[in-house]
Order: structure tokens, then sequence, then C-alpha cells
């Protein structure tokens, strides 16, 4: 990554300080200043990277406080101003009647090479939302997005800017955003406005929006996405769980709904009658969680990470990192050295199973409802297995047994009947070779659904296929520039296509 706001940006927002901490802070301080911290009674802070330093031996006076505000722009109703012609942002903190009692002087960098590890998923032109802390380079991200987007691949950029935070104070923006247009937004509460405002009037192949974080601001969202527009955002949360669970902003990922299940399909599934479930399909189609600045949890299918946390299961995803990529099972990630399926011929006969902190009871109830050739066994010297709840799996007694033992180990994430009986299942599926025959007929129904959408322009769904033919579906169904989306969890995974 790359610097590429001048030094003289920095002086600016120095130079609005008073005196005395004008001094403590000389123009050729740290370049990995954070941010300024001016309390009322209180030392000034430098925020640094992993440290904080006082200036000075002086608290922060009504006088010290009025100098800075002197000299920044106008304060929204966020509380928010800026330096006119830099990225640097000034927010306040009030006492009850309306006075400013603090400040935090934030430095605004202009950043290169903060999105190549995901650059590919800007250029895929699906929508992409970022989630992480504050701090941790979400807006920086944006920035660049746009300029790329609007610089190296012509297209027409609007950058929704609440805060001024994206393009810079005044009303022209800041070269860090490129040629992406800018629309500035009067009140936090007109936001969802003028992001309708932006595709009705301008005619935008992308937008960018920082801090989606109401329900408006979410109808809005999904509204632009429906009219063919790419939306790259940010919203309030660390990680897509939190989003899912969150009710206000669950639509941005497909949204959340209760179904009551007849008997037969809650058996099937091994679960209570009412679940959750998708709603519908996700604005945004990509989600990256932002752990650091270069370390990030990549969520290609976002439709398929949010069915996996609603059916219990972890997200999945891939983790990428400077060093590398490493793929997020959607299984538990607990094994020990032997762990994986059991052999074939383990698998002819009755398998013992040995449960470690799971209910022995509800093992054998999931057994009998699935008809699953096993029995549950109390010394683990006479099993074929052990099934244990992974948040129990670095147990020293366990670790003893594994070893005694060498016995696989397989973990559920909680002690409930759906998520023993997929355990179960994925340990008694063979998997069946893909045939000549096989690939023919799902190539054939494939090119016929797809005549079928493009003809009277409805959703599709295709017969349960293994991934080995899914991946075939979904690259007919690419060549169409439709839109295929995986539904469902196997055996009975299958494609959904949808019109563009």
């Amino acid at each position: 990554m790359t610097m590429t706001s001048p030094p003289e940006e920095t002086k600016l927002l120095l130079q609005i300080l008073p005196s005395p901490l004008l001094e403590k802070l000389s123009l050729n301080s740290d370049e990995s200043l954070l941010e300024i911290v001016m309390d009322l009674g209180r030392l000034p802070e430098a925020r640094y990277p992993g440290r904080t330093v006082k200036l000075g031996e002086a608290p922060v006076t009504f006088a010290d406080i009025a100098h800075v505000v002197s000299q920044v722009g106008e304060f929204g109703a966020d509380n928010r101003a800026g330096i006119e012609a830099t990225l640097h942002r000034i927010s306040a903190i009030r006492n009850r009647k309306g006075q400013i009692i603090g400040l935090t002087l934030r430095v605004g960098r202009a950043v290169t090479g903060t999105i190549d590890q995901i650059r590919d998923l800007i250029e895929s032109g699906r929508s992409l939302l970022l989630l992480g802390r504050p701090g941790v380079g979400k807006t920086t991200k944006l920035r660049e997005v746009a300029r790329i987007l609007a610089d190296e691949f012509g297209k027409r950029v609007v950058v929704i800017d609440t805060s001024n935070e994206i393009g810079g104070d005044g009303d022209i923006p800041h070269p860090a955003i490129g040629g992406a247009r800018r629309m500035q937004v009067p009140h936090p509460d007109r936001q969802h406005q003028v992001m309708i405002e932006a595709v009705e009037n301008h005619m935008p192949e992308v937008i960018v929006i920082d801090e989606i974080g109401s329900e408006a601001e979410a109808l809005a969202a999904r509204t632009i996405a429906e009219r063919g527009v790419q939306l790259i955002g940010t919203a309030h949360g660390n990680t897509l769980e939190n989003l899912v669970r969150n009710p206000t902003l669950s639509d941005l990922v497909g949204g959340v709904q209760t179904v009551t299940l007849g008997d037969d399909e809650a058996r099937f599934r091994g679960t209570q009658k009412t679940v959750s479930e998708r709603k519908g399909s996700p604005t945004f189609e990509q989600v990256v969680e932002l752990v650091d600045r270069d370390d990030m949890i990549v969520h290609s299918d976002a439709a398929g990470a949010v069915d996996a946390i609603l059916r219990g299961e972890e997200a999945g995803g891939v983790r990428r990192t400077p060093q590398g990529e490493v793929p997020l099972s959607r299984d538990e990630p607990c094994s020990n050295s032997s762990a994986g399926q059991l052999s074939v011929e383990t698998l002819k006969g009755e398998v013992r199973i040995y449960p470690y902190a799971i209910s022995r009871d509800q093992v054998e109830r999931v057994i009998r409802s699935f008809r699953f050739d096993a029995r549950t066994v109390a010394n683990p010297e006479k099993a074929d297995m052990v099934l244990a709840l992974r948040s129990r799996a670095e147990d020293a007694r366990l670790r003893r047994i594994l070893q005694a033992t060498g016995l696989p180990l397989h973990c559920v994430k909680k002690n409930s009947t759906a998520q023993i009986r997929r355990q179960l299942n994925h340990i008694f599926s063979q998997p069946r070779e893909v045939g000549d025959d096989d690939i023919d007929a799902a190539v054939q129904e494939t090119e016929t659904a797809v005549q079928k959408v493009l003809a009277e322009s409805v959703a599709v769904e295709l017969s349960p296929q293994s991934p080995e033919i899914r991946k075939i579906q979904h690259h007919i169904v690419s060549r169409y520039h439709l839109i295929a989306e995986s539904v469902g969890s196997d055996p009975v995974r299958r494609l959904v296509i949808h019109p563009n």
C-alpha cells in the first residue's frame, strides 16, 4: 500500500491546533498519526497504532476548543466537520446545552493498493458489502474503489457522501476519488433519499455508499440493486453473522423469515417445525469481513453463507491475507490427525459412536429416526469414532482418548438434533462417481431451463445435483449472462436460474 496524500494535507490539520499543541506535534511528527483527541479539562492526546501519547501538561480549555472550531467547516447534524480540500474529519462531543466540550481530529489519508486483495470482487460487477470495526479501513477502501472503477474502468460512478468523509470537505471532491461524481447529503436522515435520487437523475453504473445503518437505507439499497446498478458499500456490523441477526439490516443479505414446516419435512431436516430461512436474494451478493487492514474473510456467495448461518453452521468463506488464501470450510473445523470419513470396510457394518460432551440419548434418537446403521457406546475403546462438541475439542481428556485409540474425531457446533443428523449424514454418505449420462442429462436440463428463463423472464429451479455437476451448470448459465443461485443443502442442493 502507498500513501498518496501529500504531507501538506497533514500540515493543514496540525496548523488548526493551538500553539502549545502545535509545538508538541511538530510538522515532522510520526506519519502513522491516527487522530488527536481534545476533551475539556483533560490532557490532549495523540493516538498512533497501538499507543497513545499525552501532549503537554496543560488540560484542554474552552479557548483551545474554540480556536479549533473557528478554523474548520460547519458542523453538520452528525456533529462532523472538515477542512476544505482535505480528507480530515473533525468530530464534536457536546454537553446537554449543545456546547462543544470535546473534539476528535482524525487524519484522513488517500491510500493506494488497499483493494488489491479484493480487486477481483470489484471487477466482477456484482454488489459488494464491507463489514468491520471502526478504524479498520472501510472508508479508505471505498475511496479507492470509486477511483479505480471511474478512472481505470471508465464507469459512471456516484459517491453518496453523507459526512464528506469519502470525497473530502468542500464543494470540489478530493482527487482521491478520481473521476467519480460526489453527491453530498444535507442531513443523515436523508441519505436514503439521495441514494434514490442518484439513480433516478444521474444514470450511474456504480453507487458507492458508506455506513448503511437504517431500514430506509437498506430498502433504498435493494431498490438500486434491482435496477441493475452495482453497489459498493459498508454497513454497521463486524461479521456477516452480526448482520444476519440484525433485524434492521438483514435485508442487505436476503433477510430472515420464520417458516413452519410440515411434520415430514421437519423430520427429514432433523429440526423443529419452526425454523429461520432466508427471505429472498441478497442485495449484496458478496460480503467481505475486514478482520484487519490486510486480513479479511471473503464470502463470494453471500446467499450460501447466510443459509449456512441460519442452519446453525459456519459461514465458510475464504480468508485472504498478504501471505495468500485459506478456505474456511462450512463443515465443523474439528479433527485429529487421523480424522476423516470412516473407511468403506467400517461403514459396511454397524458403526459404534462414542459421544463426548454430547447427550448420548440425543445421538440415539437421531440414529433411530434416520435409520443410520450405528449405535452409541460408553467405552471409547469399543468405538469406531468419536462425536464431540466442538467447543470441547481441545479438552485434555479427549486428546488423551484420541492418542490412545487413534479414533477419528468428528464435531458438531451444538448439541442439537439438526447438527447431529447433518454430521452423521455426512459421515454415512459415500460420494458417487459422476458418469457421462448424469452430465448429459444435467446439461440438457440446464439448456432447457435457460431457454425458458430467456423466453418468459421467470426463475427456474433445477434438479438437485452434485457439486461437480452444479459447477458445469454454473458455466452454462454464465454463457447466457443469467444469474444462477445455489439453494438448499446437500444432498438436495440445486441451482435456481434467475432472469438478468
